[in-house]
């Protein structure tokens, strides 16, 4: 399977205090990645980085063979990168509607694409007029990443998105990102709940001190979860 994205010996400073070091990564075409370890190994930031958000001071970053490093932030969603920040950053005093119609225009994206998007959400085609900030945080969470596939990426990029959410609200979740693996989006996915890391993932890199120590096929990690407390200290 061809790789979607491709991360070769990725340098990322903030300031002078150096957070990736030398890291690799790929993404396949139409599967899921998670990146697992503990706080502060630099999983957020290789989200960061792919979305010109933190600058490489060295390294390769590749959509296809499109290199990203180059760049500015506003342009990479352009390229096919869609990102669901960790605390989802909705625009609160706007309804939903609103909220989706941002997602829209930042890529000149029209009617049908809007359908698309309430299709995989069909709770928000209910709350279209209600304030974002009123929303739980599952529908929410929803809502923030309804707005990132308004983009129609090829990648997107999920920080945390279970992080507070009832178990119901957690299935549902999943149950989109493995749709979305169906139609061919490919997924890397940050997430501490080694259950949902479990039965969703395709493959699972372990981030530690800011590098990818290991990338494991999940079927390798349920047979043996010892593996897992090795890198992030529970089972």
């Amino acid at each position: 399977m061809a790789d979607a994205l491709t991360i070769t010996g990725l340098d990322c400073f903030y300031g002078e205090v150096q957070v990736l070091h030398g890291l690799d990564l790929a993404l396949k075409r139409g599967e899921v990645l998670c990146l697992l370890g503990r706080n502060g190994a630099g999983k957020t930031t290789t989200l960061k980085a792919i979305m010109g958000l933190v600058r490489a001071r060295a390294g390769s970053i590749k959509l296809g063979d499109k290199e990203l490093t180059a760049l500015a932030a506003h342009e990479v969603p352009r390229a096919g990168i869609a990102y669901v920040p960790q605390g989802r950053r909705l625009f609160a005093e706007m309804t939903v509607a609103e909220n989706i119609e941002i997602g829209l225009m930042t890529c000149n994206k029209g009617r049908a694409t809007r359908e698309n998007v309430l299709e995989l959400f069909p709770i928000l085609r209910e709350r279209l007029g209600q304030r974002s900030g009123t929303l739980s945080g599952g529908e929410q969470q929803m809502l923030a990443m309804a707005r990132a596939l308004c983009l129609e990426p090829d990648v997107l990029l999920l920080d945390e998105p279970t992080e507070g959410l009832m178990p119901s609200m957690i299935a549902r979740i999943r149950e989109t990102v493995a749709r979305l693996r169906e139609s061919g989006v490919s997924t890397i996915l940050v997430e501490q709940r080694v259950d949902a890391v479990l039965s969703l993932a395709d493959r699972v890199s372990f981030i530690e001190n800011g590098r990818n120590r290991e990338t494991l096929e999940v079927e390798r990690l349920r047979e043996d979860p010892s593996l897992i407390k090795r890198y992030v200290g529970v089972g």
